[in-house]
């Protein structure tokens, strides 16, 4: 008999249980990274839509409600808000987002991740 035998299934197990760690963190990392951009880009869209002549801020931050709502969860488009503000000397809407950061799977502190979108306010033409 050898010393080795057996050793192949416990080198197996502590190899699988490291790459398996390895894969759920950047899966994690992969769904933080999603919640980001799509908040981002909702914000953004907000701005811009909100920023239209015949529109309001509020309207912005409504149309990011819906974005949010329909691209990851409700509980995402609970603090939306939205206002005008000088930039440079120029007009722009904002509207920011303040959500959850999924640590786990979609849970995590709230308000960790605050995303903000900008756009030129537009005047009546």
């Amino acid at each position: 008999m050898t010393r080795d035998e057996g050793s192949a299934v416990v080198d197996f197990t502590l190899v699988g249980v490291l790459l398996t760690v390895l894969f759920l963190a950047l899966l994690q990392v992969g769904l933080a990274l999603h919640v980001r951009n799509t908040l981002v880009a909702a914000a953004a869209e907000g701005a811009r839509y909100g920023a239209d002549a015949d529109r309001s801020p509020s309207d912005g931050a409504a149309m990011t409600r819906r974005l949010v709502r329909q691209s990851l969860s409700d509980g995402f488009a609970t603090h939306v808000t939205s206002g005008t503000e000088m930039v440079d000397g120029v007009a722009t809407v904002y509207v920011e987002v303040d959500a959850t950061l999924p640590v786990i799977g979609l849970l995590g502190p709230s308000q960790a991740i605050v995303a903000r979108g900008h756009a030129f306010e537009e005047g009546p033409s």
